[in-house]
């Protein structure tokens, strides 16, 4: 019943429906479980870190497996943030280095 209502037209939407309903859920419960924190200096610190260090995790291994146009990019990447301190300008001259080195067979 289930699999032939998903394998139907409706199928698509039904998968994008239940994917924004969980997507609310993750959302809603972090809202939830930081209300009940209490923000001392220490846990602001770490909040701030957060997005910081979620760039890192998904970023090193990625540019690790990309080869040396990845870690050039990584490096790249890197100088330009500590630089700059502009996370945008950052990411950019990484990707450029990148595909430059992709453009140039590396």
């Amino acid at each position: 019943m289930i699999r032939d209502l998903l394998a139907g037209p409706a199928g698509s939407a039904l998968a994008i429906l239940a994917l924004a309903v969980v997507t609310y859920l993750c959302r809603a419960s972090g809202v939830v479980a930081m209300s009940r924190v209490r923000l001392t200096p220490r846990v602001e610190r770490a909040l701030r870190a957060l997005p910081g260090s979620i760039v890192v995790a998904t970023a090193v291994p990625t540019g690790l497996a990309a080869g040396l146009p990845g870690i050039a990019g990584l490096v790249t990447a890197t100088a330009v943030m500590a630089l700059t301190r502009f996370e945008l300008a950052a990411i950019a001259a990484g990707l450029a280095v990148v595909a430059a080195g992709r453009a140039l067979g590396l």
